[in-house]
């Protein structure tokens, strides 16, 4: 796992091994073992060091949504006329002390930031935009609505 840059060098054992935990993470070294042709410990011991060399960053489960009341998902546009350091420190602060928030993205072009909340119902979102806005300065916010959830992973592609 050496490389010029700071990414570790992955090779396919690395790859089919990242592959079946995402896939399962829960599943047994044994078993991640048995399906990569390869045997249990040096899978623990590849594992270990895409850990420690920051190839793996977590391990969690994924909960449905609407099991926890957060079955409604907008995706939040934002336009701020405000680029200095404080204003982005405070956003951020904002941001990171609000749990609707899954993800947040600064884009290039013409919106500044991207945002995946996920609440209850619009009246839990339009709490959320308050808060927002109360804490920060917005130039402009456009909230669309998803409709459905067409396609949603965790998975990164390994080959």
């Amino acid at each position: 796992m050496a490389r010029t840059d700071d990414r570790p060098e992955l090779d396919a054992l690395d790859r089919r091994i990242l592959g079946e935990l995402q896939a399962d993470a829960a599943q047994s070294l044994d078993d991640i073992a048995k399906k990569v042709g390869s045997s249990k410990t040096p899978v623990w011991n590849r594992i270990r060091k895409m850990r420690e060399a920051g190839v793996i960053r977590q391990q969690t489960v994924i909960v449905d949504p609407r099991a926890l009341d957060r079955g409604t998902c907008f995706f939040v546009l934002i336009r701020t006329s405000e680029h200095e350091a404080d204003w982005q420190r405070r956003f951020l602060a904002a941001l990171l002390k609000r749990p609707e928030v899954l993800e947040a993205h600064r884009l290039a072009g013409e919106i500044d930031y991207i945002l995946k909340v996920r609440v209850s119902d619009a009246a839990a979102y339009d709490t959320f935009y308050q808060a927002l806005i109360a804490d920060v300065r917005i130039f402009n916010v456009t909230a669309l609505l998803s409709m459905e959830e067409i396609k949603a992973t965790t998975v990164l592609p390994v080959g």
